[in-house]
């Protein structure tokens, strides 16, 4: 267990810190921790530091609370902060490498004719209030439609329907120098892991997402589709990564993008008018197969937009898929925007501490990923028939019964001793008594008889 005080340690704190645990056992991370570069010299060990920061929005507190001002830790703040800031720590491929295994658990419970799919997505790491945080920079909002100060959280998520692992991410500053309100204030070394986390920061997210995608599938992930919005579906993105795997996403229903429809090169909206509908209140409009410069071959779907009297246009490069199958695939992309509202919400991304370090930005970060793989790995082993989790209570069920059974016949064993102090006791009489006691209560609540527990009176 951790090397921590808890200062009101409650029943459910209890079983808390032991799921924990027993996650961090079952899934090595210590282990994970060390061939990341997540290491420490002297004092206590890692492990015992990351579960630390790691428990802390599921007790209830946040950094500076359960860190900082806590005089019940066995270790100070700068301990944690110092592995936090590690220059040579490999958060990324950390978080990488223990989504792998929840991988490898979760895809044998998955049918082999339900598809896997990557999603990818950005969304704002809000720090308005801060100053001088490494690369802060100027980057566009698009729930509120306004410029804020912080960073783009490009994710890359492996989702099956029911469970999503978050796999990797980048937290992007922006590539115009003007926008970067905030530049590198940490001297290192330019080969050290720090300094590339850094300059991927300062690359457009199209170049960063191909090479997510290409580190992800050659650990051997299975995915057959990735997911993407409109604002990562450009010609030149969807031709890239087509290249790897299969590309499922929303267009921009805008005028400076063409593609190739019967020998002229026009926009989605010239193409919608173009083609014919389905009469009534059809969900799906219409479909047609266009092709991309660089000449891939892709199929739009028109479907009827349900919040307005307007349509929405899909792209699958996948010609095999139905248009029915396409707007069912696309469907999973929402596992990613519950990954979002999650982790900001209930698992303190960005509020839980305020360092200026963009070492210790990316490493909460991955903490915060980690826990939503351990909320994901608790509801899969509690809902899915096919793994422990219902053995688990059926074991549970069974000790309960022994206890009834244990009980009941050591208040028999009392009984028999009160009589034989009372005088007047038959022991024979007695004897057959308590064997029809145990006997009538076994088979009443569905218990196997158990012969030589009544035999002992």
């Amino acid at each position: 267990m951790i090397h921590t005080n808890i200062e009101t340690k409650t029943q459910t704190d209890i079983q808390i810190l032991g799921k924990i645990d027993d996650f961090f056992s079952k899934f090595s991370i210590a282990t994970s921790l060390h061939r990341c570069g997540v290491r420490k010299r002297h004092g206590y060990s890692v492990r015992s530091l990351i579960m630390a920061i790691f428990t802390l929005p599921f007790l209830q507190k946040d950094f500076f609370r359960g860190i900082v001002i806590n005089d019940d830790l066995s270790f100070g703040k700068d301990a944690a902060y110092e592995v936090l800031k590690g220059g040579n720590s490999n958060w990324r491929r950390l978080l990488l490498s223990v989504g792998i295994k929840l991988y490898h658990f979760f895809d044998p419970l998955t049918d082999e004719n339900r598809e896997s799919v990557l999603i990818a997505d950005d969304s704002p790491y809000d720090r308005s209030r801060s100053k001088k945080v490494e690369l802060l920079s100027r980057v566009w909002d698009h729930s509120t439609g306004k410029f804020i100060k912080g960073f783009r959280m490009l994710t890359l998520c492996w989702s099956d329907g029911a469970s999503c692992l978050p796999l990797d991410f980048c937290l992007l500053s922006s590539s115009d120098a003007k926008k970067r309100l905030c530049e590198n204030q940490k001297i290192m070394d330019k080969r050290c892991t720090a300094w590339k986390r850094r300059q991927e920061a300062i690359i457009t997210a199209p170049e960063n997402l191909e090479a997510m995608v290409k580190r992800v599938l050659a650990t051997g992930v299975r995915a057959k589709h990735i997911l993407m919005d409109s604002w990562f579906m450009m010609p030149a993105t969807v031709t890239a990564l087509s290249k790897y795997i299969n590309v499922v996403g929303m267009v921009k229903k805008t005028s400076k993008i063409h593609y190739e429809f019967n020998g002229n090169w026009v926009d989605v909206k010239a193409i919608y008018r173009q083609l014919k509908k389905r009469r009534g209140r059809a969900k799906l409009l219409a479909s047609t197969i266009v092709t991309l410069k660089g000449g891939l071959s892709a199929r739009l779907v028109f479907v009827r937009d349900r919040r307005k009297k307007d349509w929405l246009v899909l792209l699958s490069t996948d010609l095999e898929l139905s248009n029915e199958d396409i707007v069912r695939i696309y469907g999973k992309r929402w596992d990613i925007e519950v990954l979002f509202k999650m982790a900001k919400q209930h698992l303190k991304l960005a509020k839980e501490m305020q360092c200026r370090d963009y070492d210790a930005l990316v490493a909460h970060t991955t903490i915060v990923f980690m826990r939503y793989m351990f909320l994901a790995y608790q509801n899969r082993t509690q809902t899915d028939d096919r793994t422990f989790g219902e053995l688990f209570y059926v074991c549970c069920e069974e000790v309960a019964d022994i206890s009834f059974v244990e009980a009941l016949y050591r208040i028999m064993i009392i009984a028999g001793d009160q009589l034989k102090k009372m005088g007047n006791y038959c022991e024979q009489t007695a004897t057959a008594f308590f064997d029809a006691v145990m006997r009538t209560t076994l088979q009443q609540f569905g218990f196997v008889e158990n012969r030589k527990l009544a035999g002992n009176f």
